[in-house]
């Protein structure tokens, strides 16, 4: 019996060590999005540098809204996709 414990045990272990390995592959195509539309990362990197020229932060609550909602996104994956956009495309944004 103990070594059926200690095998689930280590498959638990593994289950939660590939865990957020599954999480980043499920982002895959939100982020293929912008890596095959070179245009939309632009449009949302002049959006982003608007902003901050207006003194708003492109990761603001708002933006993340703002992008949701033209991407058809939930804010999580618009705050992902922000963030990817950002650090690819436009790294003087704040």
């Amino acid at each position: 019996m103990p070594l059926l414990r200690l095998a689930s045990a280590a498959g638990l272990a593994l289950l939660v060590a590939f865990a957020p390995a599954a999480g980043v592959q499920a982002a895959s195509p939100l982020l293929e999005t912008v890596k095959q539309n070179p245009a939309l990362a632009r449009q949302m990197c002049a959006r982003f540098k608007q902003l901050n020229a207006e003194g708003q932060s492109a990761t603001s609550p708002q933006s993340i809204a703002a992008v949701a909602a033209a991407q058809g996104l939930s804010p999580m994956d618009a705050e992902v996709l922000i963030t990817y956009v950002i650090g690819l495309n436009c790294p003087d944004v704040r």
